[in-house]
This record gives C-alpha cells, structure tokens and sequence, in this order.
C-alpha cells in the first residue's frame, strides 16, 4: 500500500505541496510565493501561468523532501483559495487575463446593477448576497472586458474556473474541467439544495452555460495527473475550497462544530448539518460532499483581512520588521490604550457587508505609540470573529462551545488568549497546525481507500493547545461596544 497522500494547497499568497502520511503527520513540505498584482486601486490580480508553474515545482520538491516517488503517493487532493476567478482558452490552456482574486472590487458597480436595490436577489438560490466577493460577477467582468469574449465564451470556445478547476485542467493535461461543490457554492452561480448550475443565476448575472465546469463531489476520483511532474500517473482524488478543507480537516463533522483559520483572511465555519441555514448576515455554504452521499452545510463568516492587516503593518508601515515581531510589540503594553483598527482596506465582508467602507485607526492620541496600534491590529481580528460568533448564534441557534483554531496566526499566543477571552468559549489549536491541506488530503484519501471513514480523521485529530477566556466579562462587553462605535465610523467613505 502506498504509504503518503498528496495536498496542493493553492493560496491567496503561495502555493505548497504537502505530503501526510496515514496518521496525518506531515512527511516533505515545499513552498512558493506568487506575485501580488495591483493595476489600479481595489484591484488585485494572480498570473495563472505563474501559479501552475509553482505548483509543479512544489509537487517536484515536496516528494523529494518526502524520498518518496509516484508509486508511495496513493492519491492527490486539491485545496485553494476560492473566488480567485480564472478565464482561459479551451483548445490550448491559455489564461486570456490574470486571475481575478477573491479579494478584488473591480465589479462593484456591476454588483450594484444586478442586485437593483436588491443585494439578496440570489440569497434564496445560492445562499449568498450579490458581492464583488463572489466569482460569478468576476466572470461576468471578464467576457465583458472584450467584446470578442462573450462570444467565444457563448461558442464554448472558453473555459471559467476557480482556482481549483484551473489547476484540474492543467494538472490532467486538460481532460478534466470540473469543479467541487464546496467551490461551486462560492459562485453565485450554483442552487445551494441542487447542487446545479441555477439558470436564474446564469442569467441574471449574465454567464453562459457553455463556460462552466462540471460540478462534483468533494472526494472521488476526477482523474490522473498528467503534467510532466513527481504525481504523473497518480489518482487526483479530492477537492476542497480551502475553508471547507480546514473544516474537515480539524473533524467538524458534527452540527455545532465550529473552527476558524486565520490567514490572509480569516474565516469561521460552523457546520449546520443536512440542510443550509438561512442568514442575511452570514454565507450558506456546502461544507462537502463524499462521493455519492448526501451534502453537508456550513454558516461562514468571512472577514477580508487579518493577516494582512499584520503585513500591512510590516510592509506599509514598517512598525515591524517581520511578521513574527507583532506579538511581542503588542505584549509590550496591556492593552490598546483605548484605540482601534478597522482594516477595511477593500470594504467589509461578514456580517455587515458594506464595500463602502475603509479602513480606520480610531481614538488615538499623543500618547498611542505603535505597540498600541500593532496590538490593537491583533485585537480587530478578535473582535471581528466575535461580530461573525454572534451572528451564526443567532442565525442557526446553534450554541457553540468551543473553537477549533488554525492558521499561521495561530502560534500567537496573545492574539488566541483574547480570542477566548472575547468569545467567552475556549479556543482549541490542534498538533497538525496544516489543517487545510490536511483536509485536501483526507478527501482524497478517502476516496481511495487509504481512510475507511470520517471515524478515522477523528481519530487522527489530537489538541496541542487550548486557551480559557479569562477576562472580566463587563471589560469585554464595554471594549466590545467600543469596537462596534469605531467600526461604525468606518462606513461610507467610499462612495
């Protein structure tokens, strides 16, 4: 039996390959940067060569970080960012644009012209407000760049995908445009209870049919790679957008399960169970999808920035001189001095969804230094979370108790303490901090035998840390309402 599983996990900043072995430890790791492209203010765009270039050296490196070859890898699973938007020629693999990343604007006016007033047009379809959030009016934008490409588009002469079917496509040579459900859950495009392309979708925001992929589960067998790398031959067997990956990948396979990733974004999922739960403030999403089984459901709450708001501080700013520097300047005073960051760089996502608003630095003083507004930054991630908790509360009724934690955020041990103090629950971080490549590899290995279950990852999931909240509760409600006021002046600076 083949003794490792493969994970690409394609992100919103790099791109690894990891392989796990059965017990979900880590065996070789590689890693690539990828170019952050700004033509214009609001828009943010990847080079789609640039990634699969990365991801066929990260597969090459990471076997041979492993000793392993082809024949120890029993199958590959695929996790990525998930809105990033990708346009390309179905004859010969081309991009005919840079991808349009999930955290890009550009379609805010086209937004405001599809909802009509309306931004919860498709909420009861797709489960999802109409946003420049969203890979659905980001395909729109593309074909409608061009006159020349709506009509190729319309002749099936074009491929749309997300970054998952884009690296399916180039991976199996191009014999495979597909898509999984949890990423087809984040077009608008898709009926949350169907699990089809929506035709009322389609043709309120304008896509053809002719340029999408197929929709599949979570975990079979799509194909095999085939692109000249380490994997040629070897069953590409999972796909995960890669928050529903850390979800399965820390075992939130219970109603009430809870878990957050704090990365470039951060990202709390809950699973509901069987059926989507409605919310106006939150997003209804597949969770996954096993091979023929039923599918299950999520809340999310996306918030747009918490990582970058530390390399903002780091690169913008130049408060610290790397990202690892932020806890310690933070923990250098014992609290905010009564100042708060609102990283709205691009507007805000969950719960309040408002692409007008900005970032903000509220109540400083002469005496706010920059340890204040570096913990302060810290702090937004924390009370962020908290407005998007409150929201699944009261949306799904479900009382979590506890929060399942990854994300390269997590080794700050302030940032998880007041986490936990803001919540009032404990927040939990698990041995194997790579959950979302995990999860990518699970999916595929379930699949092909190499886990017989979901009993099988539970058992594999083991806890490295937990934190108890610990402050005064009347503290945190004051500080917490103080957030609220500053986030509420945040509003409306874009017009």
């Amino acid at each position: 039996m083949s003794r490792y599983v493969a994970a690409i996990d394609q992100g919103t900043s790099s791109s690894r390959c990891l392989l796990f072995d059965r017990g979900g430890a880590v065996a070789g790791a590689a890693q690539r940067e990828h170019a952050q492209i700004h033509p214009r203010a609001g828009w943010v765009e990847h080079d789609p060569l640039e990634i699969v270039a990365n991801v066929r050296a990260v597969i090459d490196e990471a076997v041979a970080a492993a000793g392993a070859s082809a024949a120890d890898v029993a199958a590959v699973g695929i996790t990525n960012q998930r809105e990033t938007t990708v346009l390309w020629e179905r004859a010969s693999g081309a991009p005919v644009a840079n991808a349009i990343v999930w955290q890009d604007v550009r379609t805010a006016a086209l937004v405001d012209e599809l909802a009509a007033g309306d931004l919860d047009r498709l909420r009861a379809i797709a489960g999802l407000p109409l946003s420049t959030y969203f890979s659905g009016p980001k395909a729109r934008w593309l074909i409608d760049a061009d006159p020349a490409l709506r009509a190729r588009a319309e002749a099936g002469e074009l491929c749309f995908g997300t970054i998952d079917a884009w690296l399916l496509w180039q991976l199996t040579g191009g014999a495979i445009h597909a898509t999984d459900v949890t990423n087809a859950s984040r077009t608008l495009l898709m009926d949350l209870r169907t699990l089809e392309w929506s035709v009322e979708a389609l043709d309120l925001i304008g896509i053809p049919r002719a340029l999408l992929p197929e929709i599949r589960s979570s975990s079979e067998v799509y194909g095999e790679v085939r692109c000249g790398c380490a994997l040629d031959g070897v069953p590409l067997a999972g796909v995960l957008g890669d928050q529903q990956a850390a979800l399965f990948g820390q075992a939130c396979f219970d109603p009430g399960d809870a878990k957050n990733t704090y990365g470039t974004g951060c990202f709390l999922l809950v699973n509901t169970g069987a059926e989507p739960v409605a919310s106006r403030e939150l997003l209804a999403t597949v969770a996954y999808k096993l091979g023929d089984g039923p599918a299950a459901y999520a809340l999310e709450g996306s918030i747009a920035v918490a990582g970058a708001g530390v390399r903002w501080l780091r690169d913008q700013l130049g408060i610290i001189g790397s990202a690892d520097e932020v806890e310690a300047l933070a923990a250098s005073v014992p609290d905010t001095g009564d100042a708060y960051v609102v990283p709205a760089f691009s507007g805000l996502f969950a719960p309040r969804w408002r692409a007008d608003a900005r970032g903000a630095i509220v109540g400083i003083t002469a005496f706010t230094t920059k340890a204040h507004i570096a913990r302060a930054m810290l702090e937004a991630t924390a009370w962020q979370t908290r407005e998007v908790l409150d929201a699944v509360r009261g949306a799904a009724g479900i009382a979590c108790e506890q929060l399942k934690v990854d994300g390269g955020m997590t080794v700050d041990e302030l940032l998880m303490q007041f986490q936990a103090d803001v919540l009032g629950i404990p927040t939990i971080r698990p041995e194997v901090s790579e959950t979302t490549a995990l999860g990518a590899a699970y999916a595929a290995g379930l699949a092909t035998g190499v886990w017989s279950s979901t009993d099988d990852v539970r058992a594999n999931w083991r806890e490295a840390a937990r934190w108890q909240p610990r402050m005064d509760r009347d503290d945190v409600e004051r500080r917490y309402a103080r957030w609220r006021e500053a986030v509420e002046r945040s509003l409306g600076w874009a017009g």
